[in-house]
């Protein structure tokens, strides 16, 4: 087990993770999302993030590229401190950071490959010739090299969702940030994505943190996990460490069961709805 990572953690011992959160606190309006959640990602390991929803995973993430700042915590991309820095100055950190959006976030009136092509041309890299060569090794590597003249509306919502995993890492990331990448998928298209993200953490040396409720992608994937419960960290290590989880918040998630106080006032609104005096 991987633990937290306390303030008095060593310069040496930092450089094993890829990215690391310290302290984080994210409120919108009254709303508290992320309540001093502290978490450091291994250098070319799969983290899995889970919870129930509102819990914070989808916000954490966004953190971990800087497109929200925290209200109190630090957020590390290796070494470097980023919460703090300048948006137009955070370029070159948000090159080697991939995110694979849970819809996919294609462009319909962009052909497959100009979708994928899109990160290259926008960053200023690599000349056509060049660029044309990545688009179709990244096409290659998720199995669709052949869909490069067409449309996202001429394929699934599997295949848009490899397209969109292309595009995350065109720019040959460090990490790669994946929220709910099965979302809406039948459950063989998503075992394709879950051995996608394995290839690319074994073939490129990927970092990668998924946001996922999908327990069958969740245990395949991980190298480690964290559960996220009412924006803090209830548990986090080995996958083994959560299949013998004796905490009761924990158990119940993966077990998908309601919690008492749920299922308490689920009772009493059917009860309330059933009495002759509600039927009357």
């Amino acid at each position: 087990m991987i633990g937290l990572i306390g303030d008095d953690t060593k310069m040496s011992d930092q450089n094993e993770f890829a990215m690391r959160v310290q302290d984080l606190h994210k409120s919108f309006g009254a709303l508290q999302v992320l309540r001093g959640t502290s978490i450091a990602f291994p250098r070319g390991r799969t983290t899995v993030v889970m919870g129930p929803s509102g819990c914070g995973k989808s916000v954490l993430l966004r953190h971990l590229v800087a497109l929200e700042r925290p209200d109190r915590g630090e957020v590390f991309f290796g070494n470097q401190r980023i919460d703090l820095v300048r948006d137009r100055d955070l370029v070159g950190v948000r090159r080697k950071i991939g995110y694979l959006f849970q819809q996919g976030a294609l462009f319909d009136s962009f052909t497959i490959g100009d979708n994928v092509a899109f990160p290259l041309v926008e960053h200023g890299l690599t000349k056509v010739g060049a660029r044309d060569e990545r688009v179709v090794q990244v096409l290659r590597m998720v199995g669709l090299e052949e869909k490069l003249k067409q449309m996202p509306a001429d394929l699934s919502g599997g295949q848009r969702k490899r397209v969109a995993l292309a595009r995350a890492i065109v720019l040959q990331p460090e990490v790669v940030l994946y929220d709910e990448p099965t979302t809406g998928l039948d459950p063989i298209t998503s075992d394709v994505i879950n051995e996608l993200i394995l290839k690319l953490a074994d073939e490129m040396g990927i970092t990668s943190v998924v946001v996922t409720h999908d327990l069958t992608s969740a245990f395949k994937v991980a190298d480690r996990m964290v559960m996220l419960h009412e924006g803090t960290v209830r548990l986090e290590g080995v996958p083994e460490l959560f299949r013998s989880a004796q905490d009761p918040v924990v158990a119940r998630f993966l077990k998908g069961e309601a919690n008492p106080e749920e299922l308490a006032e689920i009772n009493r609104v059917h009860n309330l709805l059933t009495t002759p005096a509600a039927s009357a």
